[in-house]
């Protein structure tokens, strides 16, 4: 026993000087070995770029509906039979119908959530993710001929693109278990990630173009096709893994298998789940909390923004989508900053991974809970759009804290953890649009004042709790649920490294 207390010892002994030794700046160079501008050489890089527009499509083709419901329902020059001309909308809706289109989506986004982190886990998550934007991309060109047969067949359209595109969050901290070192965690995933809101800012005024030129028809049969090209190239491109993939090169392949975390040698060999130790954690929940609360304050924006231009600003269609994507082009912006510099605090052992990811979550959440308030009292439309630009911008540090924080407690199981907290958080989807239609019936300031309102305080819930459970440290029951006493989630496992005395030594 002594013998082996003075191994274990000198194995930690080794740990605390691993993010000091020359070591590390070895392992490091292993994925810089190639010129930083020629990224196609990186393969962990080309999957970043697809991920980022496989997101962009996601976004693009979840707010198609929200520009062209205006088009929809805004009253148009029509003459009947008997030659008077009078204005009347193509679907004329009422607010709480308008309220129930808009929110079908999220019935069947909220059932695949979880179904979709564990096949994913299963099957590969790069298939699942081609699966879900595929399959969305092709029922959203059925939509217009559905939306003219009955609103019940739009609804339920939605509903079943919903459900595909239910599979891609979760899917995608698959890919990342596999693809994404430890050290590059935050960038790469918050990068792919900002591929949603600038799907968002390009969609918005696009879908406001076509609108008007081509009709609103043309928005879902443009979105849809675009959609289905990406599909392709992804699945031609990406691989399960490092080790799967014919164009990595060995030194980029050793980079990752040794700082990605974890025996991920392969998605399908996934050990299994402990639910019950994943449902009783607080790490979790504090993130699944984190996620629903920024999930309820841009959903109600993504959903209602360019109603809300419409009705207090009395904008036009082909208005409301321009300056509706204004604040999506700050959160995205913020995203590409954010990343690199959570990543780079780590690095650089400023303060630990749980202060990194509280500090850039909880701050963001506060500002958040500020401007969106104001956004409410804000006169003038340069006032309003200042305001909602901040508050929607500032999530992307939030991103860089909550949405990577699963791969930092529990990398084997991060896509079913995805899975759970973005069950929850899909839940504001559903309840925020038919109850923002419920509050605004006259279309008055005051009442979208009351929707700004809640969704400040909810951004305020999420920053308390957050702040109290937030972990970035490996759960035990990670360890547990492997049945390996050396499993670490920070790449150390091959070599017996302990994560506590190397973060230990990184506060130093």
């Amino acid at each position: 026993m002594s013998e082996d207390n003075a191994v274990t010892n000198d194995l930690k002994r080794q740990a605390a000087m691993f993010y000091n030794s020359t070591e590390r700046e070895q392992i490091r160079e292993y994925g810089t070995d190639s010129s930083s501008w020629r990224f196609w050489q990186k393969r962990r890089l080309v999957v970043a770029l697809l991920a980022f527009l496989g997101f962009f499509n996601v976004y693009a083709l979840r707010v198609n509906l929200s520009v062209a419901v205006v088009a929809m329902t805004e009253p148009v020059e029509t003459e009947l039979e008997n030659g008077t001309i009078v204005f009347v909308p193509e679907f004329d809706w009422s607010s709480q119908t308008k309220g129930l289109v808009l929110s079908s989506f999220f019935y069947g986004y909220l059932i695949t959530q979880l179904p979709g982190g564990w096949l994913a886990a299963k099957i590969g998550g790069n298939r699942m993710f081609a699966i879900g934007v595929g399959a969305t991309s092709l029922f959203t060109l059925f939509t217009p001929p559905l939306a003219h047969t009955s609103t019940s067949l739009l609804i339920a359209v939605r509903v079943i693109e919903g459900l595909f595109e239910g599979v891609t969050y979760p899917c995608i901290h698959a890919v990342w278990a596999q693809w994404a070192p430890s050290e590059e965690r935050a960038r790469l995933a918050t990068f792919a990630f900002s591929g949603s809101y600038v799907g968002t800012v390009v969609s918005m005024p696009i879908c406001s173009l076509l609108a008007k030129y081509t009709g609103w028809p043309g928005i879902f049969y443009v979105f849809g096709l675009i959609g289905l090209v990406w599909t392709t190239v992804w699945w031609l491109v990406v691989k399960e893994s490092p080790e799967s993939d014919p164009h990595i090169t060995a030194a980029e392949l050793k980079y990752i298998q040794e700082t990605r975390g974890g025996r991920c040698t392969s998605g399908l060999s996934v050990t299994s789940h402990p639910w019950r130790a994943m449902l009783t954690s607080r790490p979790v929940w504090a993130i699944v909390v984190a996620h629903f609360a920024e999930n309820w304050g841009f959903y109600t924006l993504l959903t209602f923004l360019p109603t809300f231009m419409q009705d207090v600003f009395k904008f036009e269609t082909s208005q409301t989508g321009w300056l509706s994507a204004v604040p999506y082009l700050a959160m995205a912006m913020v995203l590409q900053v954010s990343g690199h510099l959570a990543d780079w605090l780590m690095v650089l052992g400023v303060t630990s991974r749980t202060n990194v990811r509280k500090w850039f979550t909880c701050g963001a959440f506060i500002a958040q809970t500020i401007f969106i308030a104001a956004a409410g009292y804000a006169s003038t439309v340069s006032a309003c759009v200042v305001c909602l630009t901040i508050a929607v911008g500032l999530g992307g540090f939030a991103w860089s804290g909550f949405s990577v924080n699963h791969l930092d407690i529990a990398a084997p199981h991060a896509s079913v953890l995805m899975g759970l907290s973005n069950s929850v958080a899909t839940l504001p989807g559903i309840v925020s649009p038919p109850l923002a239609g419920a509050i605004v019936t006259d279309k008055a300031a005051e009442q979208w004042r009351i929707v700004f309102f809640i969704s400040s305080g909810i951004y305020l819930f999420g920053a308390v709790i957050y702040f109290l459970f937030c972990s970035a440290e490996r759960q035990p029951w990670v360890i547990e649920a492997n049945n390996d006493p050396s499993f670490d989630t920070d790449g150390a496992s091959s070599r017996g490294y302990d994560n506590k005395a190397m973060d230990r030594n990184s506060e130093m």
